[in-house]
């Protein structure tokens, strides 16, 4: 014998079972970032966020997030730590004077260590200052890199190289870092940037080139520009335009620099920090035709909106 099941029926009986079901599937769109996870459907643009929690109220995430905001983080700061492993170690994370966001060893592996939340303000920047902005701290993320720095040779500062597999692993760093806080290129910046009268990091051998063109990160000048800028110089003729003009352009691109108009002690320290970014197979403090054009290409490409 035949049985005709009502239509109604199985409907009734398939929504008890969907309901019954312990493992109902919800398709979230997530993102996790280091081990927190966050889940938005109203804000595509993943985040981790701090947020009260209260007892007897819930936290709305309905209108989350206001369009008056912007990225605390403005800076990321690269730094060598002077120091093996080890010693590193106990400097950064268990002394609580100095302090950094990352620390990267100089073995070959696939570990970073994480030392201070990114939330979290890392002692690592000191007394600093990029473009106008002072005690870079309160906005910037700090990568520690393990190296042993330099040893003095006469008058010659011998800087130790960075290897390959060290520097794969800053850059995957730094890339996700900048992608997540849309860090501008003329803010990717060495400790020698920020403070160039007392920190020489990290050093003349830091790869900079290298990042910005097989990584995008940082800045770089066009080769078109500096070669239109070295064309209106003679070669090895000193100097190039004023000691203030030279100082105005430092000002310009970041740096900050008393304008004196006089070549100082201090301002050939900030240029030997400019060359050890910019032109590290010359860094001894002296304008010549590619460091004057290398300089104003830069200003050219990124800051030609400044005032």
């Amino acid at each position: 014998m035949k049985y005709s099941i009502p239509l109604y029926f199985l409907l009734l009986t398939l929504l008890f079972l969907i309901s019954c079901s312990p493992q109902e599937k919800i398709i979230v769109n997530t993102k996790i970032i280091r081990d927190t996870v966050y889940i938005s459907d109203i804000n595509p643009k993943y985040q981790v966020i701090t947020e009260a929690v209260l007892p007897d109220y819930v936290i709305s995430k309905k209108n989350f997030p206001s369009v008056a905001f912007n990225n605390r983080i403005k800076f990321l700061v690269l730094h060598y730590t002077v120091a093996d492993y080890p010693t590193s170690v106990r400097i950064l994370a268990q002394k609580g004077r100095v302090s950094s966001h990352y620390l990267i060893s100089a073995q070959p592996n696939d570990t970073i260590d994480i030392l201070v939340s990114e939330d979290k303000r890392a002692w690592h920047a000191g007394v600093s200052s990029w473009n106008g902005t002072e005690n870079l701290n309160d906005t910037s993320i700090g990568i520690e890199i393990v190296n042993d720095g330099y040893i003095s040779i006469k008058d010659s500062m011998i800087f130790t190289p960075f290897p390959e597999y060290q520097i794969k692993k800053v850059a995957t760093l730094a890339k996700n870092i900048i992608d997540r806080y849309e860090i501008e290129p003329v803010n990717v910046i060495g400790h020698s940037d920020i403070a160039p009268l007392r920190k020489q990091d990290p050093g003349p051998m830091f790869p900079w080139e290298q990042l910005y063109t097989e990584y995008n990160i940082g800045a770089w000048y066009d080769e078109f520009d500096k070669q239109y800028f070295l064309a209106q110089y003679i070669p090895d003729v000193y100097p190039y335009n004023s000691a203030l003009d030279f100082q105005k352009a430092l000002q310009n691109y970041g740096y900050k620099i008393a304008l004196t108009d006089n070549w100082d002690k201090d301002t050939e320290l900030i240029i030997r920090a400019f060359q050890w970014h910019f032109r590290p197979e010359k860094a001894d403090g002296i304008v010549d035709a590619e460091t004057w054009a290398i300089l104003h290409a830069l200003n050219k490409k990124y800051r030609a909106n400044n005032k």
